[in-house]
């Protein structure tokens, strides 16, 4: 124990680079001071953390153009620079039915605070993550007008426009608050 977390500041073994609380992505360590209180290096780099669902969830309130929170998923990741969350991404089963076939995830979520190359790191950093996991693709949606410069420049792919519409039924009643136009689907496979 002679190195310090690059996360949260506690004592760790020096061949790590951050402890164990840290690394699982817990709210608090027994090595460590709770997430919360971490301290990044402050060194202007964008780096990837990890981050709660409940703390992403917050930063989509706060950013994102057109969606609300989302109430589950599988991970979540950010980017930091100089200690402050600049961006998040929220990856979870994918929303459409007829693709939740277990080897396969989407980005629900991605959003910066317009931080040069932030979602590109973001969905580059979910595709290494979800592989990682054995699935062996990942999903996302983008508006139209959204362009796409990101998910291209991560190596995702293009698949091509889906429906959009209204998800209310008279069997089923719903609100809409989502965009109701088509939507591009963009995909990375293994």
């Amino acid at each position: 124990m002679n190195a310090l977390c690059q996360l949260c500041g506690c004592e760790i073994d020096d061949m790590m680079d951050a402890c164990p609380g840290c690394l699982a992505g817990r709210q608090d360590s027994v090595d460590g001071p709770s997430r919360r209180n971490h301290q990044y290096d402050g060194s202007g780099k964008l780096e990837i953390v990890p981050i709660s669902l409940e703390e992403a969830n917050v930063f989509v309130s706060e950013h994102h153009r057109h969606h609300d929170p989302v109430t589950g998923h599988k991970f979540s990741v950010a980017v930091a620079e100089g200690g402050k969350v600049r961006g998040v991404a929220i990856v979870g089963r994918p929303v459409s039915r007829m693709l939740d076939n277990g080897w396969t995830l989407e980005v629900n979520r991605c959003c910066t605070d317009g931080v040069f190359n932030g979602c590109s790191m973001l969905y580059r950093t979910c595709w290494r993550a979800a592989s990682a996991m054995g699935y062996r693709r990942l999903i996302t949606y983008t508006l139209p007008e959204e362009g796409g410069g990101s998910l291209k420049g991560a190596g995702f792919m293009l698949v091509g426009e889906r429906g959009g519409g209204s998800w209310n039924r008279k069997e089923r009643p719903r609100v809409d608050t989502h965009p109701m136009q088509t939507k591009w689907l963009w995909e990375m496979n293994a």
